[in-house]
């Protein structure tokens, strides 16, 4: 679901739900799948909770949207955010919402934004409740972008951890099929696009690999094949199922 630089994004941060130290990574993330043309981060700037923002602010020229707390329990700023994100909408100059939160009030705001025809990714911890995850398009868990630490995601796991997961291997498997050809072949991408299709927040750096082709290739339950289609054109990966009766490449 990777798009060009011309796909134009609005980015929506709860500040009060999120760790300034991951905007670096996250905006990053962002970047592959359009330009960030609005970015905004809404909470109550009045306080000392957010202090640690500001520096980040200004490196990566964020707009703060001030939200005073009315009233202690209730999140105004979640407010704040559906009414920006609802003129956004209304404006029709986005192709894309990235909405940057592990709160489940918002499940319902990217259901309408995709209700629209718009692309909605979220933004979140592994806590995020899974309503909202299943109403992104795509979610992109914050902790396989840096870790809790700021150091670097978790370590591949290893070929029998990997096997091991039933869950995994039958999403790959199924996903493979559904996109092969007679002789099991099937392009990679459109692999990736049947797993996100069905699995928002499936992600290969879940398990330790930066590509769904490393992770595929290090269950070594697939065969995979780079080939080229024209002089001048970037090549193509197609992956298949060891098991298919022409295994061989």
């Amino acid at each position: 679901m990777v798009s060009d630089n011309s796909t134009r994004l609005a980015v929506l941060i709860d500040a009060d739900n999120t760790r300034p130290t991951i905007i670096e990574g996250l905006l990053a993330e962002v970047a592959k799948y359009g330009t960030a043309h609005v970015k905004r981060a809404y909470g109550d700037w009045t306080g000392t909770g957010l202090k640690g923002w500001k520096d980040h602010l200004l490196a990566q020229s964020i707009q703060p949207i001030q939200q005073f707390a009315y009233t202690f329990g209730k999140n105004a700023t979640d407010a704040a955010m559906v009414i920006d994100a609802m003129d956004l909408l209304y404006s029709e100059r986005f192709d894309g919402f990235c909405i940057v939160s592990s709160d489940s009030d918002f499940t319902r705001l990217a259901a309408r934004i995709r209700e629209s025809g718009l692309t909605v990714y979220g933004f979140g911890e592994h806590k995020t409740p899974k309503p909202f995850v299943a109403a992104c398009d795509k979610f992109i868990y914050i902790e396989n972008l840096t870790a809790p630490d700021g150091g670097a995601p978790a370590p591949a796991r290893q070929a029998a951890k990997l096997k091991a997961d039933t869950a995994l291997v039958r999403q790959l498997r199924n996903a493979v099929e559904a996109a092969s050809d007679d002789d099991g072949w099937a392009p990679l991408a459109s692999v990736g696009h049947i797993i996100t299709k069905q699995q928002p927040d499936f992600d290969s750096r879940t398990y330790g690999y930066t590509k769904l082709s490393d992770l595929m290739a290090a269950t070594s339950l697939f065969a995979l094949d780079r080939r080229s289609p024209g002089e001048g054109k970037p090549s193509v990966i197609y992956v298949r199922d060891k098991r298919h009766r022409n295994s061989g490449p």
